[in-house]
């Protein structure tokens, strides 16, 4: 049965275009595809690659102990690395007391604790350990495609949005891979794709209860208190959530006032404030700081945590307990923000942000240096993987960035709004770690915001296609336009691929596939 939702919550929410059953089939078909990518020789290099030298083996260390321990070997443990692909999980120091292994970790455990998922299900091996990103990255696939599909209204332009995540390099890379930052981008992705599930909502909601006459108090909003979870998990990932946690926060306020202006201008934004801020407060501020907190339960629970000081915090009843715990607590916080502040140290791959959407400087994830000629048949072989998003998806990208910002200067479109805000949430400030604090960064930082770069593209997509009711010819140059941009995507991404995934190829093959001599740090043999 279809509700008849009135005049005025046909302007608030304009209907979906097709079927539930297609709204879904068609995004899930595309996760399908981009899953197996991500799964296909997901266990292929065998080796421990990049960052997974921590976070594997810190997540290894949380299903042992709860919280993260010393390991074996140096800072880049490769006496742990070695041990691990030869199945010897003896990889931590064997110490007196809990606290005597502590070992200083500069991000949140949550990504940590879903990567070891994967280890508990499947072991720990290179398949185990990155088997929760390939799936969250999957995962972020569907939802890029549903929530694609529902700021425009066309399941067709949300098949498109999740295609081309599905087909970026940096996306795959970082399914592939046991580090934190995949994980990071699906909790700012879940978290978007709630709110804007809750403008659909509370529009609907509140032209209901204007055309009732009744008092404009929306209730409970349960896709907001969704949104201030998934975002409260993504800073329970790594800190950078934050920047999205507070413009989404800000976001979400500024649609609900849009929303009671468009049923009447007077006291609209009073209205906001008066009805819509005390939850946004409670949704976007209580519920992230919950989140944040229990993700640290390991640390809590236990004697083994850096700083934790169990024995001062268990000797005077719970009251104290709890207090101490918070101190201690709070004063790790403080040492991490110092590692952060402080973190300058020289690295072979590290970029400025500035370079990050014209792909200047990826980093290199894999490339062992001992391929012996007979793996390829040819003088010298080569296994890499790069750690670089698709070059023709990342520059469309730009363009429809600056088309977007006419879009919005011209029509107040709040789908383009949306877009940019996502998109300035996650590379402006690290703008002022760069100039302010000359600190340590890299381009797959970039990646939460990938996602705003494909909607980007999506939207400019739907302003080619036209409106359903334009004539067919324009229709037609539309619809030919898209296809082959999106056509464009897969053939670059088809050819970065060896290279995405550690495939055997010749040396030469390689170096045809570095765009630019700035992607590798030797000459070429």
């Amino acid at each position: 049965m279809v509700r008849n939702w009135g005049v005025s919550a046909q302007r608030l929410v304009p209907p979906m275009q097709g079927t539930t059953l297609v709204g879904w089939a068609g995004p899930l078909l595309v996760a399908l595809f981009g899953g197996l990518l991500r799964f296909i020789r997901l266990g292929e290099p065998n080796a421990v690659v990049f960052d997974e030298t921590f976070y594997a083996k810190d997540a290894y260390s949380l299903l042992r102990y709860g919280v993260e321990r010393t390991m074996l070997g140096d800072s880049k443990n490769p006496v742990a690395d070695q041990r691990l692909i030869a199945g010897n999980l003896d990889i931590f120091k064997h110490c007196p007391q809990p606290d005597d292994c502590a070992s200083f970790v500069a991000h949140p455990p949550l990504g940590k604790w879903m990567i070891a998922v994967g280890e508990w299900l499947f072991g720990m091996n290179p398949f185990g350990w990155r088997f929760a990103a390939a799936l969250i990255g999957t995962l972020s696939i569907l939802i890029m495609a549903r929530v694609a599909r529902r700021m425009t209204r066309s399941t067709l332009l949300g098949c498109l949005g999740g295609l081309l995540l599905s087909l970026d390099g940096l996306h795959l890379v970082l399914s592939r891979t046991a580090v934190l930052d995949i994980f990071l981008m699906f909790w700012v992705l879940a978290g978007f794709a709630c709110l804007v599930t809750d403008r659909d909502w509370a529009r609907k909601r509140l032209a209901d209860l204007h055309e009732s006459g009744a008092v404009t108090r929306l209730g409970l909003r349960p896709w907001r208190l969704a949104a201030g979870f998934c975002l409260g998990a993504a800073c329970a990932v790594k800190w950078s959530g934050i920047f999205f946690l507070i413009a989404f926060a800000i976001m979400s306020l500024m649609w609900d006032a849009g929303a009671r202006r468009a049923l009447g201008p007077r006291g609209a934004y009073r209205g906001t404030l008066s009805y819509d801020l005390p939850g946004a407060l409670a949704a976007m501020a209580v519920v992230p700081a919950l989140t944040y907190l229990v993700s640290w339960t390991g640390w809590f629970a236990g004697a083994g945590g850096w700083g934790r000081n169990w024995g001062q915090a268990t000797s005077s009843g719970p009251v104290f307990f709890v207090a101490d715990s918070l101190r201690s607590w709070a004063q790790y916080h403080l040492d991490v923000l110092g590692y952060h502040s402080n973190l300058h140290e020289y690295h072979p791959y590290m970029s400025e942000p500035w370079t990050w959407p014209l792909l200047i400087r990826p980093v290199s994830f894999y490339y062992p240096p001992d391929v012996p000629p007979s793996a390829c048949g040819a003088d010298a072989c080569s296994q890499a993987v790069d750690g670089v998003g698709t070059p023709a998806l990342w520059y469309a990208a730009l363009l429809a960035l600056v088309g977007l910002v006419a879009w919005y200067v011209a029509t107040r479109d709040w789908r383009a709004g949306a877009a940019l805000l996502g998109y300035a949430a996650g590379w402006l400030p690290w703008f002022y770690y760069a100039i302010a604090d000359n600190r340590t960064m890299y381009l797959f930082y970039m990646i939460p915001i990938v996602p705003f770069m494909v909607l980007a593209l999506v939207l400019m997509a739907g302003l080619a296609l036209g409106r359903q009711d334009a004539p067919a010819p324009r229709r037609a140059v539309g619809a030919a336009t898209v296809g082959a941009f999106a056509l464009i995507v897969l053939v670059n991404f088809w050819w970065l691929y060896p290279v995405l995934t550690a495939e055997t190829i010749t040396h030469a093959e390689w170096w045809s596939r570095m765009l630019m001599s700035s992607w590798v740090t030797t000459a070429p043999k």
